[in-house]
């Protein structure tokens, strides 16, 4: 699908825009622009949202935070090594890599910043404003793919980085998508701040693999009426999510929307936990392996067993690609707060709406269908919030 000539660009500003995720991100985007690849995974090229004026891919432009100095070309040859990304790929969109990698500024904060937390929001959403600014952008997106942070405690705790930056995106009238599971605007502040704004926001914590399928099995058990007696997992994953995921209160946070999608499912949560083990050697690939146990007709008792193996940065880049685009829409068309429309793309999502994955989808092509019918000039770009947020 393409846009018309007279649509204008759409930013997507990365929370950890030199990561793998992001990194893929960019290149995948770029190599479809030019006919190097299909759109495979992107559910926004399919034909129900073909009348849904979303922006085209064509038309966005990246930018973001990071705190690391790794360029997005460098990092798109090491993805490369590591068979995330096709060879010679990263090699025809350098000029994109390499422009977008200009667009990226310093995240925060970083051991030793001595920026208070007002300091740091203000730092964040100027950045976003200059780029807006010199793209003459209507609107930007901003997409938190950044590592998962352990879960803040106290009301005296630190705002986390993740809340920090989404309460940038609000400060900048931009709306934000979380695809991590750290907290962001789940935040009480920020939570304060995203009712004040009449901005959309969407997430939390993107469904690329092991809740995937849980999201697809939950419901298969309780609409045959089979008992789940008990529901065990295992993920070996390596490289940054790998590392982030080791510390006890971060895989806490990953594991509390695993743990959702079956009590939402089947009504119960059975025996059974998720264990996370950071595998370095994996790097960008992932195993997850699921046991289930259950009881059929007459207590008969049995296993079901599944294993999923995949590229977690290449399972993630179409889903954010598709979120950037639907949550820019839904801007345009002037719908705001939690979008719980797209509970399709997340294990842990805002707003209502239901936890099985074939009913998700058809809320989500009912998403498709309400985007359609409304006018992009039905709203002009809505302003932040202009008081300081603390």
């Amino acid at each position: 699908m393409s846009a018309s000539l007279s649509r204008p660009r759409v930013g997507v500003w990365l929370i950890g825009a030199r990561g793998s995720v992001a990194t893929t991100v960019v290149t995948g985007c770029a190599a479809i622009t030019a006919g190097l690849h299909p759109p495979t995974g992107m559910v926004t090229e399919t034909p129900a949202f073909t009348d849904s004026a979303l922006p085209a891919l064509s038309d966005l432009v990246f930018g973001g935070h990071d705190t690391v100095d790794c360029p997005l070309p460098k990092r798109a040859e090491t993805l490369t090594a590591g068979g995330v990304l096709p060879p010679g790929t990263a090699t025809a969109v350098a000029a994109e890599l390499a422009a977008a990698d200009r667009e990226i500024r310093p995240g925060g904060p970083t051991p030793g910043d001595t920026r208070s937390e007002a300091e740091l929001i203000t730092a964040f959403a100027d950045d976003i404003r200059d780029f807006m600014h010199r793209h003459e952008l209507e609107r930007a997106v901003v997409v938190n793919v950044a590592s998962t942070e352990p879960a803040s405690h106290g009301p005296d705790a630190p705002l986390p980085a993740s809340t920090l930056y989404a309460l940038a995106a609000l400060r900048t009238g931009c709306p934000y998508v979380n695809f991590t599971p750290s907290e962001g605007m789940h935040h009480p502040v920020a939570a304060r701040e995203a009712e004040r704004s009449g901005l959309p926001y969407a997430g939390r914590d993107g469904k690329t693999g092991q809740t995937l399928l849980r999201a697809v099995l939950g419901p298969m058990f309780a609409q045959r009426a089979l008992n789940v007696r008990a529901w065990s997992g295992t993920n070996l994953l390596g490289g940054g999510d790998g590392a982030a995921l080791a510390d006890p209160a971060a895989a806490a946070a990953k594991n509390a929307g695993k743990e959702r999608v079956l009590a939402d499912t089947l009504g119960t949560v059975p025996e059974g936990e998720v264990h996370i083990d950071d595998v370095p050697a994996l790097g960008d690939w992932k195993t997850a392996w699921d046991h289930i146990a259950f009881d059929g007709f007459l207590g008969t008792r049995m296993i079901l067993q599944t294993i999923w193996q995949g590229c977690d940065s290449t399972l993630a880049a179409p889903l954010v690609l598709d979120l950037a685009r639907l949550t820019a829409r839904a801007h345009e068309a002037g719908l705001t707060g939690p979008l719980g429309e797209l509970g399709f793309y997340f294990k842990d999502p805002v707003g209502e709406g239901p936890a099985a994955l074939g009913e998700q989808y058809a809320t989500l092509t009912g998403f498709a269908e309400r985007l359609a019918s409304a006018n992009p000039d039905d709203s002009a770009p809505r302003p932040g919030p202009d008081e300081e947020t603390q």
